[in-house]
Protein backbone atom coordinates (compact mmCIF):
# COMPACT_ATOMS: atom_id res chain seq x y z
CA UNK A 1 0.00 0.00 0.00
CA UNK A 2 0.94 3.64 -0.75
CA UNK A 3 0.98 5.35 2.23
CA UNK A 4 -1.36 8.52 2.52
CA UNK A 5 0.60 11.72 1.96
CA UNK A 6 1.51 14.03 5.32
CA UNK A 7 -0.53 16.73 7.04
CA UNK A 8 -0.40 20.06 6.25
CA UNK A 9 3.18 21.83 7.29
CA UNK A 10 1.68 24.99 7.73
CA UNK A 11 -0.56 23.81 10.21
CA UNK A 12 1.11 20.62 11.76
CA UNK A 13 3.70 24.08 12.73
CA UNK A 14 1.09 25.74 14.87
CA UNK A 15 1.18 25.78 18.45
CA UNK A 16 -1.98 24.83 20.45
CA UNK A 17 -3.51 28.17 22.66
CA UNK A 18 -1.46 28.03 25.39
CA UNK A 19 -4.11 30.28 27.40
CA UNK A 20 -6.60 27.73 26.96
CA UNK A 21 -4.03 24.78 27.55
CA UNK A 22 -3.54 25.86 30.96
CA UNK A 23 -7.36 26.47 31.56
CA UNK A 24 -8.30 23.39 30.44
CA UNK A 25 -5.88 21.76 32.54
CA UNK A 26 -6.99 23.49 35.46
CA UNK A 27 -10.81 22.90 34.32
CA UNK A 28 -10.00 18.85 34.84
CA UNK A 29 -8.31 18.74 37.63
CA UNK A 30 -11.04 20.71 39.32
CA UNK A 31 -13.33 17.82 37.53
CA UNK A 32 -11.13 15.43 39.44
CA UNK A 33 -11.86 17.11 42.59
CA UNK A 34 -8.71 19.75 42.96
CA UNK A 35 -9.33 22.69 44.62
CA UNK A 36 -7.18 24.39 42.03
CA UNK A 37 -8.43 28.23 41.53
CA UNK A 38 -7.44 29.36 37.40
CA UNK A 39 -6.40 32.68 36.70
CA UNK A 40 -5.77 31.56 33.29
CA UNK A 41 -8.72 32.21 31.15
CA UNK A 42 -9.32 35.83 29.87
CA UNK A 43 -12.88 35.63 30.49
CA UNK A 44 -15.38 37.44 32.78
CA UNK A 45 -17.01 35.78 35.45
CA UNK A 46 -20.47 37.89 35.02
CA UNK A 47 -23.15 36.85 33.31
CA UNK A 48 -24.29 38.22 29.91
CA UNK A 49 -26.15 40.80 31.26
CA UNK A 50 -30.45 40.14 30.51
CA UNK A 51 -30.88 42.68 28.17
CA UNK A 52 -28.93 41.07 25.65
CA UNK A 53 -29.96 37.45 26.28
CA UNK A 54 -33.59 38.81 25.78
CA UNK A 55 -32.69 40.22 22.62
CA UNK A 56 -31.14 36.88 21.53
CA UNK A 57 -34.19 35.10 22.53
CA UNK A 58 -36.47 37.79 20.82
CA UNK A 59 -34.50 36.66 17.56
CA UNK A 60 -35.09 33.19 17.76
CA UNK A 61 -38.92 33.83 16.78
CA UNK A 62 -38.04 35.52 13.95
CA UNK A 63 -37.71 33.32 10.89
CA UNK A 64 -35.59 35.49 9.11
CA UNK A 65 -32.58 35.03 11.12
CA UNK A 66 -32.83 31.34 10.10
CA UNK A 67 -31.77 32.00 6.50
CA UNK A 68 -28.58 33.43 4.87
CA UNK A 69 -27.48 36.99 5.48
CA UNK A 70 -24.58 38.79 3.97
CA UNK A 71 -21.38 37.45 4.80
CA UNK A 72 -20.10 40.90 5.94
CA UNK A 73 -22.64 41.23 8.88
CA UNK A 74 -26.37 42.48 9.43
CA UNK A 75 -26.65 46.06 8.19
CA UNK A 76 -28.22 47.08 11.33
CA UNK A 77 -25.33 45.72 13.32
CA UNK A 78 -22.59 47.45 10.74
CA UNK A 79 -24.03 50.72 11.18
CA UNK A 80 -24.08 50.17 14.99
CA UNK A 81 -20.26 49.13 14.96
CA UNK A 82 -19.81 52.13 12.77
CA UNK A 83 -21.39 54.49 15.63
CA UNK A 84 -19.15 52.92 18.08
CA UNK A 85 -16.07 53.21 16.34
CA UNK A 86 -16.56 56.97 15.79
CA UNK A 87 -17.75 57.08 19.19
CA UNK A 88 -14.93 55.59 20.64
CA UNK A 89 -12.07 55.77 18.39
CA UNK A 90 -12.79 58.77 16.42
CA UNK A 91 -13.35 57.50 13.27
CA UNK A 92 -16.24 57.90 11.04
CA UNK A 93 -16.33 54.89 8.42
CA UNK A 94 -18.96 53.77 5.90
CA UNK A 95 -20.61 50.32 7.15
CA UNK A 96 -19.15 48.64 4.21
CA UNK A 97 -15.64 49.41 5.79
CA UNK A 98 -16.59 46.83 8.52
CA UNK A 99 -17.06 42.74 8.52
CA UNK A 100 -18.71 41.07 11.32
CA UNK A 101 -16.67 38.02 12.26
CA UNK A 102 -16.83 34.43 14.83
CA UNK A 103 -15.28 36.55 17.60
CA UNK A 104 -11.85 38.73 17.47
CA UNK A 105 -9.87 35.90 16.58
CA UNK A 106 -11.33 35.75 13.12
CA UNK A 107 -11.06 39.42 12.72
CA UNK A 108 -7.20 39.01 13.90
CA UNK A 109 -7.01 35.70 11.12
CA UNK A 110 -8.69 37.93 8.51
CA UNK A 111 -6.51 40.88 9.15
CA UNK A 112 -3.15 39.37 8.97
CA UNK A 113 -4.57 37.44 5.52
CA UNK A 114 -5.44 40.53 4.10
CA UNK A 115 -2.45 42.57 4.36
CA UNK A 116 0.46 40.18 4.83
CA UNK A 117 2.29 38.10 1.85
CA UNK A 118 4.97 35.57 1.91
CA UNK A 119 8.10 36.02 3.47
CA UNK A 120 6.78 39.83 4.94
CA UNK A 121 7.83 40.70 8.14
CA UNK A 122 5.30 41.45 10.90
CA UNK A 123 6.42 43.58 14.05
CA UNK A 124 5.50 42.04 16.84
CA UNK A 125 5.67 43.98 20.22
CA UNK A 126 6.17 41.55 23.08
CA UNK A 127 4.56 40.41 25.77
CA UNK A 128 1.93 39.03 23.02
CA UNK A 129 -0.93 37.57 22.92
CA UNK A 130 -0.28 33.99 22.12
CA UNK A 131 -2.67 34.02 18.78
CA UNK A 132 -0.46 36.71 17.14
CA UNK A 133 2.25 35.09 15.97
CA UNK A 134 0.40 32.00 14.66
CA UNK A 135 -2.17 34.14 12.91
CA UNK A 136 1.08 35.57 11.25
CA UNK A 137 2.58 32.48 10.47
CA UNK A 138 -0.61 31.30 8.56
CA UNK A 139 -0.33 34.34 6.41
CA UNK A 140 2.92 33.40 5.72
CA UNK A 141 4.47 35.98 7.25
CA UNK A 142 7.73 36.27 10.01
CA UNK A 143 6.38 37.73 12.97
CA UNK A 144 9.63 39.84 14.40
CA UNK A 145 9.35 40.07 18.28
CA UNK A 146 9.98 44.04 19.75
CA UNK A 147 10.47 42.88 23.45
CA UNK A 148 9.66 46.00 26.00
CA UNK A 149 10.33 44.73 29.73
CA UNK A 150 8.50 45.56 33.04
CA UNK A 151 10.98 48.71 33.54
CA UNK A 152 8.81 50.29 30.64
CA UNK A 153 5.49 48.98 31.63
CA UNK A 154 5.73 46.83 28.72
CA UNK A 155 5.07 49.68 26.28
CA UNK A 156 7.69 49.56 23.17
CA UNK A 157 9.27 52.73 21.89
CA UNK A 158 9.28 54.02 18.16
CA UNK A 159 13.17 53.52 18.16
CA UNK A 160 13.08 49.62 19.15
CA UNK A 161 10.39 49.60 15.83
CA UNK A 162 12.64 51.50 14.41
CA UNK A 163 15.22 49.43 14.95
CA UNK A 164 13.46 46.58 13.92
CA UNK A 165 12.42 47.58 10.53
CA UNK A 166 13.85 46.02 7.54
CA UNK A 167 12.60 46.62 3.98
CA UNK A 168 10.64 43.37 4.20
CA UNK A 169 8.42 44.61 6.69
CA UNK A 170 5.19 45.14 5.82
CA UNK A 171 2.62 45.56 9.23
CA UNK A 172 2.87 46.30 13.15
CA UNK A 173 0.40 44.88 15.82
CA UNK A 174 -0.84 47.21 18.22
CA UNK A 175 -2.72 46.10 21.42
CA UNK A 176 -3.83 49.19 23.80
CA UNK A 177 -4.89 47.89 26.47
CA UNK A 178 -3.11 44.94 26.37
CA UNK A 179 -3.11 41.12 26.93
CA UNK A 180 -1.23 39.98 28.71
CA UNK A 181 0.28 42.93 30.08
CA UNK A 182 -3.12 45.41 30.86
CA UNK A 183 -0.19 48.22 29.75
CA UNK A 184 -1.78 51.19 28.07
CA UNK A 185 -0.30 53.57 25.99
CA UNK A 186 -0.86 57.09 26.29
CA UNK A 187 -2.08 59.61 23.36
CA UNK A 188 1.80 61.29 22.82
CA UNK A 189 2.97 57.06 22.28
CA UNK A 190 0.13 56.38 20.48
CA UNK A 191 0.50 59.16 18.10
CA UNK A 192 4.33 58.18 17.56
CA UNK A 193 4.12 55.21 16.53
CA UNK A 194 1.31 55.99 14.27
CA UNK A 195 2.97 58.62 12.93
CA UNK A 196 5.95 56.51 12.52
CA UNK A 197 3.83 53.76 10.73
CA UNK A 198 2.40 56.36 8.34
CA UNK A 199 6.21 57.01 7.88
CA UNK A 200 7.49 53.76 6.41
CA UNK A 201 4.49 52.74 5.11
CA UNK A 202 3.66 50.26 7.44
CA UNK A 203 0.27 48.24 8.10
CA UNK A 204 -1.43 48.77 11.12
CA UNK A 205 -3.03 45.97 12.77
CA UNK A 206 -4.87 47.46 15.58
CA UNK A 207 -6.59 45.38 18.59
CA UNK A 208 -9.22 47.08 20.64
CA UNK A 209 -10.75 44.61 22.09
CA UNK A 210 -10.13 45.68 25.57
CA UNK A 211 -10.46 49.61 24.78
CA UNK A 212 -13.41 49.90 26.83
CA UNK A 213 -11.50 48.08 30.15
CA UNK A 214 -9.38 51.16 31.49
CA UNK A 215 -9.30 52.39 34.94
CA UNK A 216 -7.70 55.32 37.09
CA UNK A 217 -9.26 57.87 34.78
CA UNK A 218 -7.33 56.58 31.94
CA UNK A 219 -8.67 56.47 27.90
CA UNK A 220 -7.61 54.27 25.83
CA UNK A 221 -7.01 56.47 22.97
CA UNK A 222 -7.40 54.33 19.47
CA UNK A 223 -4.33 54.68 17.03
CA UNK A 224 -6.74 55.86 14.44
CA UNK A 225 -7.16 58.67 16.42
CA UNK A 226 -4.06 59.66 17.59
CA UNK A 227 -2.60 59.42 14.10
CA UNK A 228 -5.78 60.02 11.87
CA UNK A 229 -4.19 59.89 8.44
CA UNK A 230 -2.80 56.75 9.22
CA UNK A 231 -6.56 55.46 9.20
CA UNK A 232 -5.39 54.50 5.73
CA UNK A 233 -3.31 51.82 6.28
CA UNK A 234 -4.92 50.67 9.69
CA UNK A 235 -7.47 47.50 10.53
CA UNK A 236 -9.07 47.84 13.55
CA UNK A 237 -10.19 44.81 15.56
CA UNK A 238 -12.30 44.37 18.04
CA UNK A 239 -15.58 42.54 19.54
CA UNK A 240 -18.14 42.04 22.74
CA UNK A 241 -16.56 39.48 24.56
CA UNK A 242 -14.60 41.46 27.07
CA UNK A 243 -17.18 44.47 27.23
CA UNK A 244 -20.23 42.93 27.78
CA UNK A 245 -19.05 39.24 28.93
CA UNK A 246 -20.14 37.45 26.03
CA UNK A 247 -16.87 35.20 25.56
CA UNK A 248 -18.99 32.07 24.04
CA UNK A 249 -21.17 34.38 21.89
CA UNK A 250 -18.56 34.30 19.26
CA UNK A 251 -19.10 38.07 17.99
CA UNK A 252 -16.24 40.10 16.61
CA UNK A 253 -15.67 42.48 13.58
CA UNK A 254 -13.08 44.36 11.66
CA UNK A 255 -13.01 47.38 10.63
CA UNK A 256 -10.43 49.03 7.73
CA UNK A 257 -9.45 50.97 4.29
CA UNK A 258 -12.03 49.69 1.69
CA UNK A 259 -9.79 47.35 -0.41
CA UNK A 260 -8.25 45.69 2.75
CA UNK A 261 -12.01 45.09 3.86
CA UNK A 262 -12.63 43.82 0.39
CA UNK A 263 -10.02 41.12 0.25
CA UNK A 264 -11.21 39.86 3.56
CA UNK A 265 -14.55 39.61 2.74
CA UNK A 266 -14.04 37.29 -0.23
CA UNK A 267 -11.95 35.31 2.14
CA UNK A 268 -14.92 35.25 4.69
CA UNK A 269 -17.78 34.01 1.85
CA UNK A 270 -15.92 31.48 1.26
CA UNK A 271 -14.18 30.36 4.83
CA UNK A 272 -17.90 30.75 6.89
CA UNK A 273 -20.53 32.83 5.22
CA UNK A 274 -22.30 34.89 7.34
CA UNK A 275 -22.07 34.94 11.67
CA UNK A 276 -24.74 33.28 13.78
CA UNK A 277 -27.52 35.38 13.37
CA UNK A 278 -28.91 35.09 16.97
CA UNK A 279 -25.41 36.22 17.92
CA UNK A 280 -25.40 39.37 15.22
CA UNK A 281 -28.72 40.67 17.48
CA UNK A 282 -27.62 39.88 20.39
CA UNK A 283 -24.65 42.10 19.51
CA UNK A 284 -26.35 44.58 17.91
CA UNK A 285 -28.00 45.01 21.64
CA UNK A 286 -25.26 45.19 23.27
CA UNK A 287 -24.12 48.14 21.69
CA UNK A 288 -26.85 50.01 21.14
CA UNK A 289 -28.90 49.47 24.70
CA UNK A 290 -28.05 50.27 28.15
CA UNK A 291 -24.19 50.69 29.54
CA UNK A 292 -24.70 50.40 33.20
CA UNK A 293 -23.87 46.80 33.90
CA UNK A 294 -20.86 47.42 31.51
CA UNK A 295 -20.09 49.90 33.77
CA UNK A 296 -20.81 47.87 36.65
CA UNK A 297 -18.48 45.09 35.68
CA UNK A 298 -15.50 47.40 34.75
CA UNK A 299 -15.71 48.62 38.52
CA UNK A 300 -15.82 45.16 39.63
CA UNK A 301 -12.68 44.49 37.78
CA UNK A 302 -11.12 47.66 38.62
CA UNK A 303 -11.21 46.70 42.48
CA UNK A 304 -9.77 43.35 41.63
CA UNK A 305 -6.67 45.01 39.95
CA UNK A 306 -6.19 46.97 42.49
CA UNK A 307 -6.30 43.51 44.95
CA UNK A 308 -4.10 41.48 42.91
CA UNK A 309 -1.29 44.27 42.16
CA UNK A 310 -1.18 44.95 45.99
CA UNK A 311 -1.14 41.28 46.86
CA UNK A 312 1.38 40.03 44.16
CA UNK A 313 3.90 42.69 45.57
CA UNK A 314 3.90 41.41 48.65
CA UNK A 315 6.27 38.29 47.45
CA UNK A 316 9.53 38.94 47.39
CA UNK A 317 11.09 38.75 44.52
CA UNK A 318 7.82 40.07 42.21
CA UNK A 319 7.37 42.92 40.63
CA UNK A 320 4.24 44.40 39.29
CA UNK A 321 3.58 46.92 37.02
CA UNK A 322 0.45 48.48 37.46
CA UNK A 323 -1.88 47.78 34.22
CA UNK A 324 -3.95 50.27 33.79
CA UNK A 325 -6.24 48.09 31.45
CA UNK A 326 -8.43 45.26 30.58
CA UNK A 327 -8.11 42.22 33.18
CA UNK A 328 -4.90 41.05 33.51
CA UNK A 329 -1.55 41.56 35.91
CA UNK A 330 1.47 40.57 34.19
CA UNK A 331 3.94 40.28 37.00
CA UNK A 332 7.80 40.00 36.35
CA UNK A 333 8.99 37.08 38.31
CA UNK A 334 12.48 37.02 37.85
CA UNK A 335 13.51 37.35 41.29
CA UNK A 336 12.00 33.86 41.88
CA UNK A 337 14.10 31.77 39.36
CA UNK A 338 17.48 30.23 39.53
CA UNK A 339 16.71 29.05 43.33
CA UNK A 340 15.24 25.84 45.01
CA UNK A 341 12.31 26.52 46.20
CA UNK A 342 10.80 23.34 48.43
CA UNK A 343 13.92 21.58 47.16
CA UNK A 344 13.31 22.04 43.50
CA UNK A 345 15.23 23.79 41.50
CA UNK A 346 13.24 26.76 39.06
CA UNK A 347 15.22 28.45 36.25
CA UNK A 348 11.85 29.47 33.88
CA UNK A 349 8.54 30.91 34.30
CA UNK A 350 7.47 27.72 33.30
CA UNK A 351 8.80 25.68 35.05
CA UNK A 352 7.28 28.10 37.88
CA UNK A 353 3.46 27.99 36.81
CA UNK A 354 3.79 24.23 37.16
CA UNK A 355 5.46 24.17 40.16
CA UNK A 356 2.93 26.65 41.27
CA UNK A 357 0.16 24.41 40.00
CA UNK A 358 1.49 21.16 41.66
CA UNK A 359 2.14 22.32 45.01
CA UNK A 360 -0.30 25.32 45.07
CA UNK A 361 -3.01 24.09 42.96
CA UNK A 362 -3.29 27.97 41.47
CA UNK A 363 -3.08 27.88 37.73
CA UNK A 364 -1.58 30.62 35.84
CA UNK A 365 0.35 30.99 32.33
CA UNK A 366 4.06 31.11 32.35
CA UNK A 367 5.82 34.17 30.22
CA UNK A 368 6.79 31.56 27.17
CA UNK A 369 3.27 31.72 26.14
CA UNK A 370 4.18 35.49 25.38
CA UNK A 371 7.52 35.43 24.52
CA UNK A 372 10.50 35.70 27.25
CA UNK A 373 10.44 33.41 30.02
CA UNK A 374 10.70 35.72 33.23
CA UNK A 375 6.99 36.58 33.59
CA UNK A 376 3.39 35.25 34.41
CA UNK A 377 -0.08 35.99 33.56
CA UNK A 378 -2.77 36.10 36.16
CA UNK A 379 -6.42 37.18 34.74
CA UNK A 380 -8.07 39.01 37.69
CA UNK A 381 -11.68 38.32 35.55
CA UNK A 382 -12.49 35.73 38.32
CA UNK A 383 -14.65 36.15 42.02
CA UNK A 384 -13.18 38.35 44.48
CA UNK A 385 -13.14 35.25 46.96
CA UNK A 386 -11.43 32.70 44.54
CA UNK A 387 -8.69 35.71 43.60
CA UNK A 388 -7.86 36.25 47.40
CA UNK A 389 -7.34 33.02 48.19
CA UNK A 390 -5.68 31.65 45.23
CA UNK A 391 -2.85 34.74 46.04
CA UNK A 392 -2.33 33.99 49.56
CA UNK A 393 -1.75 30.35 48.17
CA UNK A 394 1.35 31.80 45.92
CA UNK A 395 2.29 34.09 49.08
CA UNK A 396 2.87 30.93 51.34
CA UNK A 397 4.38 28.68 48.92
CA UNK A 398 7.49 31.66 48.55
CA UNK A 399 7.63 33.06 51.78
Amino acid sequence: MTERPPLSRKLSAIAESATLKVDAKAKALQAAGRPVISYAAGEPDFATPQFIVDAAAEALRDPANFRYTPATGLPALREAIAAKTLRDSGLEVDPSQIIVTNGGKQAVYQAFQAVVNPGDEVLLPAPYWTTYPEAIALADGIPVEVFAGADQDYKVTVEQLEAARTERTTALVFVSPSNPTGSVYTAEETRAIGEWALEHGIWIISDEIYQSLVYEGVRAVSIVEAAPEAAAQTILVGGVAKTYAMTGWRLGWMVGPADAIKVAANLQSHLCSNVNNIAQRAALAALTGPQDEVEQMRQAFDRRRRLIVAELSKIEGVTVPNPLGAFYAYPDVRGLLGREWDGVRIDTSLELADFILERAEVAVVPGEAFGPSGYLRLSYALGDDALLEGVRRVQRLFA
